[in-house]
């Protein structure tokens, strides 16, 4: 029989496997154009702090690394490093301010971290970090200071939608994982 600590740590790399593949579903499957940066909304975002708020920081950061980060290499290959940096942070701050699995309020305080990094993340790469590199790589050049502008809403409106569905799902599941 295998110890603890391996069990533990293979179930791990499942959760996280299940909900990157939902964070990939849900980036992909919705995919609503914001013409202003060739961006899109969508409710990837949803998994991420879903699976964050449920099983932990580190489950949350991997889950937002991966699950939206290879759906945008369907189509939005220039946002891969943004997205990877993105949502791995984000899921790792929704899931660092629960400390008690049970506390409503820590949680709604660790989603809003997470919305904040979802909207001010893509601002900082699109405004600064993608226009920069685009002078000398032209792969990034897809971007600049306006446009960046013009994706605050629709980012910060997707950051809510899916801090809103990831609170319910927990609400659900909070008492039921092991």
């Amino acid at each position: 029989m295998s110890n603890n600590k391996e069990v533990v740590t293979l179930a791990k790399v499942g959760i996280i496997a299940a909900f990157a593949t939902l964070a990939f579903v849900g980036t992909t499957i919705l995919r609503i154009p914001i013409p202003a940066t060739g961006g899109y909304f969508n409710l990837g975002d949803t998994f991420v702090m879903a699976a964050s708020l449920l099983y932990g920081s580190i489950v949350g950061a991997f889950v937002g690394m991966i699950g939206p980060t290879v759906s945008d290499a369907i189509g939005f290959p220039q946002f891969i490093l943004a997205t990877a940096v993105v949502k791995a942070v984000e899921g790792f701050l929704v899931g660092a301010f629960l400390v008690q699995k049970r506390q409503s309020l820590q949680a709604i305080i660790g989603l809003v971290a997470g919305v904040t990094v979802l909207v001010g993340g893509y601002f900082v790469f699109e405004a600064f970090i993608y226009p920069s590199m685009g002078r000398t790589i032209p792969f990034f050049a897809v971007t600049d200071f306006n446009a960046a502008i013009a994706e605050l809403f629709p980012n910060f409106l997707q950051g809510l939608f899916s801090a809103i569905l990831a609170f319910a799902i927990w609400r659900i599941f909070k008492g039921t994982k092991k």
